[in-house]
């Protein structure tokens, strides 16, 4: 179980990127107090923690019903997070974010951050919903394998709660140098579990 969970853990950390967020959660709330930011904050990775915890016990029976089956997710998901692994590594991650958050925004003046897009889509975004679903396909086999999934999942997000609530000082303690270097990191490792991920549902194929 223990395995499972590291596992599991290191596959949505890398894929949500808390220290990634972080410029991008300051750029959004300008002007904003910390008991603010700290509402904002919990709403968000709340809304976020539901949705994923949601695809991790429901996903595969989603994507049956759908007619979709595991081996060709895994292969689709697999692709799907190695190409954001190079954006991640070229650092182009960051900047489509920041951009897109910028102009759903502005697009919902007057809306709740917290949910959108700040909770959805960028905590809880496509890449995340994959990682999540994937990962308990491949983990939650067991009850405990399961119970580890689940687990990860309220972690990642309790790390990516801590991140936000420190926003402010942990951008100006970092630099976007140095969280550009971080990202980079997270990135290869990323596209290592997304060649795993394809790998996986290659194998399952040709056993089939």
């Amino acid at each position: 179980m223990l395995e499972a969970f590291w596992t599991a853990l290191v596959a949505l950390f890398v894929t949500v990127d808390p220290l990634g967020l972080v410029p991008i959660f300051v750029a959004l709330t300008p002007g904003l107090g910390e008991a603010e930011r700290a509402a904002l904050a919990r709403r968000a990775v709340l809304l976020a923690s539901l949705v994923l915890l949601l695809f991790a016990l429901t996903g595969e029976a989603v994507l049956a019903r759908l007619g979709i089956g595991m081996p060709a997710f895994r292969v689709a998901g697999g692709l799907f997070l190695f190409l954001l692994a190079l954006e991640m590594v070229f650092e182009r991650r960051g900047q489509r974010r920041s951009g897109s958050a910028e102009g759903l925004a502005d697009d919902r003046r007057g809306g709740d951050l917290a949910v959108f897009p700040i909770g959805i889509p960028l905590i809880a975004g496509p890449a995340a919903i994959t990682t999540t679903i994937l990962v308990a396909d491949r983990l939650g086999g067991t009850p405990a394998g399961r119970a580890a999934v689940l687990v990860a999942v309220l972690a990642t997000m309790a790390l990516t709660w801590a991140a936000l609530l420190v926003a402010g000082r942990l951008a100006r303690a970092m630099g976007p140098t140095l969280i550009g270097v971080t990202s980079r990191l997270l990135g290869l490792l990323l596209g290592a579990l997304a060649a795993q991920y394809v790998l996986d549902g290659l194998a399952q194929v040709f056993r089939g």
